[in-house]
Protein backbone atom coordinates (compact mmCIF):
# COMPACT_ATOMS: atom_id res chain seq x y z
CA UNK A 1 0.00 0.00 0.00
CA UNK A 2 1.27 3.48 -0.84
CA UNK A 3 2.69 5.17 2.30
CA UNK A 4 0.26 8.09 2.05
CA UNK A 5 -2.71 5.72 1.81
CA UNK A 6 -1.49 3.67 4.74
CA UNK A 7 -0.93 6.78 6.86
CA UNK A 8 -4.34 8.22 5.92
CA UNK A 9 -6.05 4.97 6.86
CA UNK A 10 -4.41 5.07 10.28
CA UNK A 11 -5.33 8.73 10.78
CA UNK A 12 -8.81 8.51 9.22
CA UNK A 13 -10.79 9.61 12.34
CA UNK A 14 -8.49 12.63 12.73
CA UNK A 15 -8.83 13.48 9.02
CA UNK A 16 -12.61 13.27 9.14
CA UNK A 17 -12.61 15.58 12.16
CA UNK A 18 -10.47 18.05 10.19
CA UNK A 19 -12.89 17.89 7.26
CA UNK A 20 -15.77 18.36 9.68
CA UNK A 21 -14.07 21.47 11.05
CA UNK A 22 -13.70 22.91 7.56
CA UNK A 23 -17.37 22.21 6.81
CA UNK A 24 -18.60 23.67 10.09
CA UNK A 25 -16.52 26.81 9.57
CA UNK A 26 -18.06 27.27 6.13
CA UNK A 27 -21.63 26.49 7.16
CA UNK A 28 -21.59 28.62 10.30
CA UNK A 29 -20.74 31.70 8.27
CA UNK A 30 -23.09 30.94 5.39
CA UNK A 31 -25.55 33.76 6.09
CA UNK A 32 -22.90 36.47 6.13
CA UNK A 33 -20.38 35.44 3.48
CA UNK A 34 -20.65 36.92 -0.03
CA UNK A 35 -23.25 34.99 -1.97
CA UNK A 36 -21.04 34.73 -5.05
CA UNK A 37 -17.33 35.25 -5.56
CA UNK A 38 -15.73 36.41 -8.83
CA UNK A 39 -13.83 33.35 -10.08
CA UNK A 40 -10.07 33.71 -9.63
CA UNK A 41 -8.53 30.29 -9.99
CA UNK A 42 -4.98 29.72 -8.76
CA UNK A 43 -2.39 29.12 -11.47
CA UNK A 44 -2.25 25.53 -12.72
CA UNK A 45 0.37 23.24 -11.26
CA UNK A 46 1.65 19.82 -12.40
CA UNK A 47 0.12 16.72 -10.86
CA UNK A 48 2.25 15.85 -7.81
CA UNK A 49 4.29 12.69 -8.13
CA UNK A 50 3.96 11.53 -4.52
CA UNK A 51 1.10 13.65 -3.22
CA UNK A 52 0.62 15.33 0.13
CA UNK A 53 -1.72 12.92 1.89
CA UNK A 54 -5.25 13.86 2.86
CA UNK A 55 -4.17 16.42 5.48
CA UNK A 56 -1.97 18.21 2.97
CA UNK A 57 -4.72 18.08 0.34
CA UNK A 58 -7.18 19.63 2.79
CA UNK A 59 -4.71 22.38 3.64
CA UNK A 60 -4.09 23.04 -0.05
CA UNK A 61 -7.84 23.16 -0.72
CA UNK A 62 -8.42 25.63 2.10
CA UNK A 63 -5.53 27.84 0.98
CA UNK A 64 -6.22 27.88 -2.75
CA UNK A 65 -9.86 27.01 -3.43
CA UNK A 66 -12.31 27.16 -0.51
CA UNK A 67 -12.62 30.94 -0.39
CA UNK A 68 -13.62 31.02 -4.05
CA UNK A 69 -16.71 28.86 -3.63
CA UNK A 70 -20.12 30.54 -3.72
CA UNK A 71 -22.67 30.44 -0.92
CA UNK A 72 -25.03 28.60 -3.23
CA UNK A 73 -26.37 26.60 -0.28
CA UNK A 74 -27.19 29.84 1.55
CA UNK A 75 -30.36 31.87 2.00
CA UNK A 76 -29.89 34.56 -0.66
CA UNK A 77 -28.67 32.50 -3.61
CA UNK A 78 -31.85 33.09 -5.59
CA UNK A 79 -30.54 32.30 -9.06
CA UNK A 80 -31.79 29.40 -11.20
CA UNK A 81 -33.83 27.19 -8.83
CA UNK A 82 -31.34 26.26 -6.15
CA UNK A 83 -31.98 24.62 -2.80
CA UNK A 84 -29.52 24.14 0.03
CA UNK A 85 -28.84 20.87 1.80
CA UNK A 86 -30.91 20.46 4.95
CA UNK A 87 -28.95 19.27 8.01
CA UNK A 88 -30.42 15.78 7.74
CA UNK A 89 -29.72 15.48 4.02
CA UNK A 90 -26.12 16.58 4.63
CA UNK A 91 -25.75 13.82 7.22
CA UNK A 92 -27.17 11.37 4.69
CA UNK A 93 -24.82 12.62 1.99
CA UNK A 94 -21.74 12.17 4.17
CA UNK A 95 -22.85 8.64 5.02
CA UNK A 96 -23.49 7.98 1.32
CA UNK A 97 -19.79 8.47 0.65
CA UNK A 98 -18.74 6.55 3.76
CA UNK A 99 -20.81 3.47 2.91
CA UNK A 100 -20.06 3.89 -0.82
CA UNK A 101 -22.91 1.68 -2.01
CA UNK A 102 -23.74 1.02 -5.64
CA UNK A 103 -27.52 0.69 -5.46
CA UNK A 104 -27.95 -0.50 -9.02
CA UNK A 105 -28.01 -4.16 -7.97
CA UNK A 106 -30.26 -5.59 -5.30
CA UNK A 107 -28.28 -8.75 -4.61
CA UNK A 108 -25.59 -7.61 -2.18
CA UNK A 109 -27.25 -5.16 0.28
CA UNK A 110 -30.45 -3.35 1.21
CA UNK A 111 -29.29 -0.17 -0.59
CA UNK A 112 -31.69 -0.72 -3.50
CA UNK A 113 -34.53 -1.37 -1.05
CA UNK A 114 -33.77 1.93 0.71
CA UNK A 115 -33.98 3.66 -2.66
CA UNK A 116 -37.36 2.05 -3.30
CA UNK A 117 -38.51 3.25 0.12
CA UNK A 118 -37.35 6.81 -0.61
CA UNK A 119 -39.05 6.77 -4.01
CA UNK A 120 -42.24 5.55 -2.35
CA UNK A 121 -42.17 8.43 0.13
CA UNK A 122 -41.55 10.91 -2.68
CA UNK A 123 -44.47 9.47 -4.62
CA UNK A 124 -46.69 10.06 -1.58
CA UNK A 125 -45.37 13.60 -1.26
CA UNK A 126 -46.13 14.41 -4.90
CA UNK A 127 -49.42 12.54 -5.10
CA UNK A 128 -48.30 9.87 -7.57
CA UNK A 129 -49.90 6.61 -6.41
CA UNK A 130 -49.94 5.18 -9.95
CA UNK A 131 -46.23 5.70 -10.65
CA UNK A 132 -42.94 4.05 -9.85
CA UNK A 133 -39.64 5.84 -9.92
CA UNK A 134 -35.86 5.72 -9.94
CA UNK A 135 -33.15 8.19 -9.00
CA UNK A 136 -31.16 10.06 -11.65
CA UNK A 137 -28.72 12.97 -11.47
CA UNK A 138 -31.01 15.95 -12.11
CA UNK A 139 -33.92 17.36 -14.09
CA UNK A 140 -32.07 17.01 -17.40
CA UNK A 141 -31.59 13.27 -16.94
CA UNK A 142 -35.09 12.89 -15.53
CA UNK A 143 -36.54 14.56 -18.60
CA UNK A 144 -34.20 12.51 -20.80
CA UNK A 145 -35.35 9.28 -19.17
CA UNK A 146 -39.03 10.20 -19.38
CA UNK A 147 -38.75 11.18 -23.02
CA UNK A 148 -36.82 7.99 -23.80
CA UNK A 149 -39.76 6.01 -22.43
CA UNK A 150 -42.11 8.25 -24.41
CA UNK A 151 -40.11 7.57 -27.57
CA UNK A 152 -40.51 3.83 -27.01
CA UNK A 153 -44.25 4.33 -26.48
CA UNK A 154 -44.53 6.11 -29.82
CA UNK A 155 -42.65 3.22 -31.41
CA UNK A 156 -45.04 0.76 -29.76
CA UNK A 157 -47.98 2.58 -31.35
CA UNK A 158 -46.30 2.28 -34.74
CA UNK A 159 -45.41 -1.39 -34.33
CA UNK A 160 -41.64 -0.96 -34.02
CA UNK A 161 -39.05 -0.70 -31.24
CA UNK A 162 -36.44 2.02 -31.09
CA UNK A 163 -34.66 0.07 -28.35
CA UNK A 164 -34.12 -2.83 -30.77
CA UNK A 165 -34.13 -1.26 -34.23
CA UNK A 166 -32.85 2.26 -33.64
CA UNK A 167 -34.40 5.67 -34.03
CA UNK A 168 -34.37 5.38 -37.83
CA UNK A 169 -37.23 2.87 -37.56
CA UNK A 170 -39.41 5.53 -36.01
CA UNK A 171 -39.44 8.46 -38.39
CA UNK A 172 -40.31 11.96 -37.27
CA UNK A 173 -41.90 12.26 -33.83
CA UNK A 174 -43.98 15.36 -33.12
CA UNK A 175 -43.34 16.82 -29.66
CA UNK A 176 -45.68 19.60 -28.51
CA UNK A 177 -45.23 22.01 -25.60
CA UNK A 178 -46.10 25.55 -24.59
CA UNK A 179 -43.02 26.72 -22.66
CA UNK A 180 -40.52 23.85 -22.61
CA UNK A 181 -37.46 24.04 -20.37
CA UNK A 182 -34.15 24.07 -22.20
CA UNK A 183 -33.37 20.57 -20.89
CA UNK A 184 -36.21 19.25 -23.06
CA UNK A 185 -34.40 20.39 -26.18
CA UNK A 186 -31.16 18.87 -24.90
CA UNK A 187 -32.89 15.56 -24.18
CA UNK A 188 -34.48 15.48 -27.64
CA UNK A 189 -31.06 16.05 -29.17
CA UNK A 190 -29.47 13.23 -27.16
CA UNK A 191 -32.36 10.89 -28.01
CA UNK A 192 -31.86 11.38 -31.73
CA UNK A 193 -35.28 12.96 -32.16
CA UNK A 194 -33.72 16.36 -32.71
CA UNK A 195 -34.43 19.75 -31.22
CA UNK A 196 -36.37 20.65 -34.34
CA UNK A 197 -39.08 18.07 -33.65
CA UNK A 198 -40.49 20.25 -30.87
CA UNK A 199 -43.40 22.44 -31.88
CA UNK A 200 -44.10 25.26 -29.45
CA UNK A 201 -47.82 25.85 -29.03
CA UNK A 202 -48.87 29.40 -28.24
CA UNK A 203 -49.73 30.47 -24.70
CA UNK A 204 -52.31 33.11 -23.77
CA UNK A 205 -50.92 36.66 -23.40
CA UNK A 206 -49.02 37.09 -20.16
CA UNK A 207 -48.89 33.35 -19.51
CA UNK A 208 -46.41 30.52 -19.94
CA UNK A 209 -49.16 27.89 -19.72
CA UNK A 210 -50.16 26.34 -23.02
CA UNK A 211 -53.45 27.26 -24.69
CA UNK A 212 -55.24 23.90 -24.45
CA UNK A 213 -57.55 24.65 -27.39
CA UNK A 214 -54.57 25.41 -29.62
CA UNK A 215 -52.87 22.26 -28.38
CA UNK A 216 -55.96 20.28 -29.34
CA UNK A 217 -55.89 21.83 -32.81
CA UNK A 218 -52.21 20.87 -33.24
CA UNK A 219 -52.96 17.31 -32.17
CA UNK A 220 -55.94 17.12 -34.52
CA UNK A 221 -53.72 18.22 -37.39
CA UNK A 222 -51.50 15.17 -36.82
CA UNK A 223 -54.37 13.04 -38.14
CA UNK A 224 -53.91 10.23 -35.64
CA UNK A 225 -50.11 10.08 -35.59
CA UNK A 226 -48.91 9.42 -32.03
CA UNK A 227 -47.15 12.34 -30.38
CA UNK A 228 -45.47 13.43 -27.16
CA UNK A 229 -46.84 16.35 -25.15
CA UNK A 230 -44.54 18.00 -22.62
CA UNK A 231 -46.47 19.90 -19.96
CA UNK A 232 -45.10 22.10 -17.19
CA UNK A 233 -45.81 22.07 -13.49
CA UNK A 234 -43.88 25.23 -12.75
CA UNK A 235 -42.06 27.10 -15.52
CA UNK A 236 -38.65 28.56 -14.70
CA UNK A 237 -39.42 32.18 -15.59
CA UNK A 238 -42.72 32.72 -13.79
CA UNK A 239 -43.65 29.40 -12.12
CA UNK A 240 -46.68 29.03 -14.37
CA UNK A 241 -48.59 25.73 -14.56
CA UNK A 242 -50.27 23.98 -17.45
CA UNK A 243 -53.80 22.70 -16.87
CA UNK A 244 -52.81 19.06 -16.48
CA UNK A 245 -56.33 17.69 -16.23
CA UNK A 246 -57.48 19.51 -19.36
CA UNK A 247 -54.43 18.32 -21.29
CA UNK A 248 -54.84 14.75 -20.04
CA UNK A 249 -58.49 14.78 -21.13
CA UNK A 250 -57.37 15.34 -24.72
CA UNK A 251 -56.14 11.74 -24.77
CA UNK A 252 -59.75 10.67 -25.15
CA UNK A 253 -59.52 12.09 -28.67
CA UNK A 254 -55.82 11.99 -29.60
CA UNK A 255 -52.99 9.51 -29.06
CA UNK A 256 -50.11 11.07 -27.15
CA UNK A 257 -47.76 10.43 -24.27
CA UNK A 258 -48.02 13.05 -21.52
CA UNK A 259 -44.70 13.94 -19.89
CA UNK A 260 -44.85 16.52 -17.09
CA UNK A 261 -41.80 18.54 -16.14
CA UNK A 262 -42.50 19.11 -12.44
CA UNK A 263 -38.86 19.66 -11.52
CA UNK A 264 -39.60 22.04 -8.66
CA UNK A 265 -43.30 22.88 -9.02
CA UNK A 266 -44.45 19.40 -8.14
CA UNK A 267 -43.86 20.23 -4.48
CA UNK A 268 -46.75 22.71 -4.66
CA UNK A 269 -48.70 19.56 -3.77
CA UNK A 270 -47.50 20.06 -0.19
CA UNK A 271 -49.39 23.34 0.23
CA UNK A 272 -53.17 23.04 0.56
CA UNK A 273 -53.52 26.53 -0.90
CA UNK A 274 -51.49 25.67 -4.02
CA UNK A 275 -52.04 21.93 -4.48
CA UNK A 276 -54.64 22.65 -7.16
CA UNK A 277 -51.81 23.79 -9.43
CA UNK A 278 -50.69 20.17 -9.79
CA UNK A 279 -54.15 18.60 -9.94
CA UNK A 280 -53.97 15.80 -12.48
CA UNK A 281 -50.24 15.14 -12.07
CA UNK A 282 -50.93 11.47 -11.43
CA UNK A 283 -52.57 11.22 -14.86
CA UNK A 284 -49.22 11.88 -16.57
CA UNK A 285 -47.38 9.00 -18.20
CA UNK A 286 -44.03 10.26 -16.89
CA UNK A 287 -43.03 12.95 -14.40
CA UNK A 288 -39.77 14.76 -13.73
CA UNK A 289 -39.01 15.64 -10.09
CA UNK A 290 -35.75 17.42 -9.20
CA UNK A 291 -34.82 17.01 -5.54
CA UNK A 292 -31.80 19.32 -5.25
CA UNK A 293 -34.19 22.16 -5.88
CA UNK A 294 -37.08 22.58 -3.43
CA UNK A 295 -36.57 19.36 -1.48
CA UNK A 296 -33.17 20.78 -0.47
CA UNK A 297 -30.95 17.74 -0.80
CA UNK A 298 -27.33 17.96 -2.03
CA UNK A 299 -26.45 17.80 -5.71
CA UNK A 300 -27.01 15.67 -7.65
CA UNK A 301 -30.47 14.22 -7.09
CA UNK A 302 -33.67 13.79 -9.08
CA UNK A 303 -36.27 11.12 -9.75
CA UNK A 304 -38.02 9.97 -12.89
CA UNK A 305 -41.53 8.60 -12.34
CA UNK A 306 -43.53 6.64 -14.90
CA UNK A 307 -46.59 4.43 -15.21
CA UNK A 308 -44.97 2.28 -17.93
CA UNK A 309 -42.04 0.59 -16.25
CA UNK A 310 -42.21 -2.18 -18.85
CA UNK A 311 -41.23 0.31 -21.55
CA UNK A 312 -38.59 1.79 -19.26
CA UNK A 313 -36.97 -1.63 -18.92
CA UNK A 314 -37.20 -2.14 -22.67
CA UNK A 315 -35.11 1.01 -23.18
CA UNK A 316 -32.56 0.71 -20.36
CA UNK A 317 -32.15 -3.02 -19.69
CA UNK A 318 -28.58 -4.23 -19.49
CA UNK A 319 -28.18 -7.96 -18.99
CA UNK A 320 -24.92 -9.86 -18.69
CA UNK A 321 -23.84 -13.10 -16.97
CA UNK A 322 -22.65 -11.10 -13.95
CA UNK A 323 -25.82 -8.98 -13.78
CA UNK A 324 -29.36 -9.92 -12.85
CA UNK A 325 -31.92 -10.20 -15.62
CA UNK A 326 -34.92 -7.86 -15.48
CA UNK A 327 -37.72 -9.10 -13.23
CA UNK A 328 -41.15 -7.81 -12.26
CA UNK A 329 -39.32 -5.52 -9.82
CA UNK A 330 -36.13 -4.87 -11.80
CA UNK A 331 -32.83 -3.65 -10.43
CA UNK A 332 -32.19 0.03 -11.06
CA UNK A 333 -29.53 -0.61 -13.71
CA UNK A 334 -32.41 -1.70 -15.96
CA UNK A 335 -34.30 1.58 -15.39
CA UNK A 336 -31.87 4.49 -15.81
CA UNK A 337 -28.93 5.43 -18.06
CA UNK A 338 -26.22 4.57 -15.51
CA UNK A 339 -24.98 1.06 -14.74
CA UNK A 340 -23.42 2.24 -11.49
CA UNK A 341 -23.88 5.30 -9.31
CA UNK A 342 -23.77 6.43 -5.72
CA UNK A 343 -26.74 5.90 -3.40
CA UNK A 344 -28.40 9.23 -4.22
CA UNK A 345 -31.50 8.13 -2.35
CA UNK A 346 -29.88 8.24 1.09
CA UNK A 347 -29.81 12.06 1.54
CA UNK A 348 -33.43 12.21 0.35
CA UNK A 349 -34.41 9.41 2.72
CA UNK A 350 -32.73 11.24 5.61
CA UNK A 351 -34.47 14.57 5.00
CA UNK A 352 -37.86 12.91 4.53
CA UNK A 353 -37.41 10.80 7.67
CA UNK A 354 -36.15 13.78 9.68
CA UNK A 355 -38.74 16.42 8.73
CA UNK A 356 -41.62 14.50 7.18
CA UNK A 357 -44.44 16.01 5.20
CA UNK A 358 -44.99 18.77 7.76
CA UNK A 359 -41.39 20.02 7.76
CA UNK A 360 -41.14 20.18 4.00
CA UNK A 361 -44.56 21.81 3.76
CA UNK A 362 -43.29 24.56 6.07
CA UNK A 363 -40.30 25.21 3.78
CA UNK A 364 -42.51 25.35 0.69
CA UNK A 365 -45.09 27.65 2.23
CA UNK A 366 -42.45 29.94 3.78
CA UNK A 367 -40.65 30.30 0.44
CA UNK A 368 -43.94 31.08 -1.31
CA UNK A 369 -44.75 33.73 1.30
CA UNK A 370 -41.29 35.27 0.97
CA UNK A 371 -41.61 35.39 -2.82
CA UNK A 372 -44.92 37.20 -2.46
CA UNK A 373 -43.32 39.60 0.00
CA UNK A 374 -40.53 40.43 -2.44
CA UNK A 375 -43.10 40.82 -5.22
CA UNK A 376 -45.09 43.27 -3.14
CA UNK A 377 -41.98 45.29 -2.32
CA UNK A 378 -40.90 45.42 -5.96
CA UNK A 379 -44.40 46.51 -6.98
CA UNK A 380 -44.01 49.40 -4.54
CA UNK A 381 -40.72 50.61 -6.04
CA UNK A 382 -41.29 53.20 -8.78
CA UNK A 383 -38.12 52.22 -10.67
CA UNK A 384 -39.06 48.51 -10.88
CA UNK A 385 -42.06 46.51 -12.08
CA UNK A 386 -43.15 42.90 -12.08
CA UNK A 387 -43.11 41.08 -15.40
CA UNK A 388 -45.61 38.47 -14.16
CA UNK A 389 -47.71 37.78 -11.10
CA UNK A 390 -45.95 35.90 -8.31
CA UNK A 391 -47.75 32.59 -8.73
CA UNK A 392 -45.58 30.45 -6.50
CA UNK A 393 -41.91 30.87 -5.52
CA UNK A 394 -40.45 32.84 -8.46
CA UNK A 395 -40.40 36.63 -8.75
CA UNK A 396 -39.87 37.85 -12.32
CA UNK A 397 -39.28 41.60 -12.63
CA UNK A 398 -37.51 44.34 -14.57
CA UNK A 399 -36.84 48.06 -14.66
CA UNK A 400 -39.94 50.23 -14.93
CA UNK A 401 -38.46 52.38 -17.71
CA UNK A 402 -36.27 51.44 -20.65
CA UNK A 403 -35.53 47.86 -19.58
CA UNK A 404 -32.76 47.18 -22.07
CA UNK A 405 -30.49 44.18 -21.71
CA UNK A 406 -27.63 46.53 -20.87
CA UNK A 407 -29.47 48.36 -18.07
CA UNK A 408 -30.98 45.20 -16.59
CA UNK A 409 -27.59 43.53 -16.77
CA UNK A 410 -26.05 46.48 -14.96
CA UNK A 411 -28.58 46.12 -12.16
CA UNK A 412 -27.88 42.41 -11.96
CA UNK A 413 -24.14 42.99 -11.73
CA UNK A 414 -24.68 45.52 -8.95
CA UNK A 415 -26.71 42.99 -6.98
CA UNK A 416 -24.05 40.34 -7.49
CA UNK A 417 -21.14 42.63 -6.65
CA UNK A 418 -22.85 43.74 -3.46
CA UNK A 419 -22.41 40.20 -2.18
CA UNK A 420 -25.95 40.33 -0.78
CA UNK A 421 -27.72 38.13 -3.31
CA UNK A 422 -27.50 36.31 -6.60
CA UNK A 423 -30.23 36.53 -9.26
CA UNK A 424 -30.33 35.18 -12.80
CA UNK A 425 -31.34 37.07 -15.94
CA UNK A 426 -34.26 36.15 -18.12
CA UNK A 427 -36.42 37.40 -20.99
CA UNK A 428 -40.19 37.30 -20.57
CA UNK A 429 -42.38 38.10 -23.58
CA UNK A 430 -39.45 39.90 -25.19
CA UNK A 431 -38.55 42.03 -22.17
CA UNK A 432 -35.22 41.51 -20.40
CA UNK A 433 -35.63 40.98 -16.70
CA UNK A 434 -34.37 39.30 -13.56
CA UNK A 435 -35.77 36.46 -11.55
CA UNK A 436 -35.48 35.48 -7.90
CA UNK A 437 -36.38 31.89 -7.11
CA UNK A 438 -37.06 31.05 -3.46
CA UNK A 439 -36.13 27.42 -2.88
CA UNK A 440 -33.85 27.29 0.16
CA UNK A 441 -34.87 26.09 3.61
CA UNK A 442 -32.56 28.78 5.04
CA UNK A 443 -34.25 31.85 3.56
CA UNK A 444 -36.11 34.16 5.97
CA UNK A 445 -37.79 37.56 5.93
CA UNK A 446 -34.52 39.29 6.81
CA UNK A 447 -33.02 38.00 3.55
CA UNK A 448 -35.87 39.58 1.59
CA UNK A 449 -35.12 42.87 3.36
CA UNK A 450 -31.42 42.66 2.47
CA UNK A 451 -32.20 42.03 -1.21
CA UNK A 452 -34.84 44.78 -1.23
CA UNK A 453 -32.34 47.27 0.16
CA UNK A 454 -29.89 46.48 -2.64
CA UNK A 455 -32.56 46.74 -5.34
CA UNK A 456 -33.70 50.08 -3.92
CA UNK A 457 -30.18 51.48 -3.73
CA UNK A 458 -28.82 50.12 -7.02
CA UNK A 459 -31.83 50.44 -9.30
CA UNK A 460 -32.32 54.20 -9.35
CA UNK A 461 -30.10 55.13 -12.27
CA UNK A 462 -31.50 57.46 -14.96
CA UNK A 463 -33.58 55.58 -17.51
CA UNK A 464 -31.70 57.03 -20.48
CA UNK A 465 -28.27 55.93 -19.28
Amino acid sequence: MHPNLADDLTRLPELLDAARGCAVEMLSGMADRPVVVPPQAPPPTPLPERGTGAAGALELFRDQWASGFSASAGPRYLGAVTGGATPASLVGDWLTSAFDQNAMLGTDSVAADLERAAVGWLGELLGLPSHRGAFVSGATMSNFTGLAIAREWVAEQLGVSVAEDGVAALGAVPVLSGSPHTSIFKALSMLGLGRGCLRQVACPPGREAVDVDLLAAELAALDGRPAIVVANAGTVNTADFDDLRAISALRERFPFWLHVDAAFGGLAALSPRHAGLVAGLDEADSVCADLHKWLNVPYDSAVQFTRRRDLQVQVFQNSAPYLSAPTADPDFLHLVPENSRRLRALPAWFTLAAYGREGHREVVERDIALARELGDRIAGMPHLRLLAPVRLNVVCFTLAENPTSERVGRLNRAVTESGEAFLTPTVHEGTPGLRAAFSSWRTTASDVTRLTDVLRDEGNEPAAS
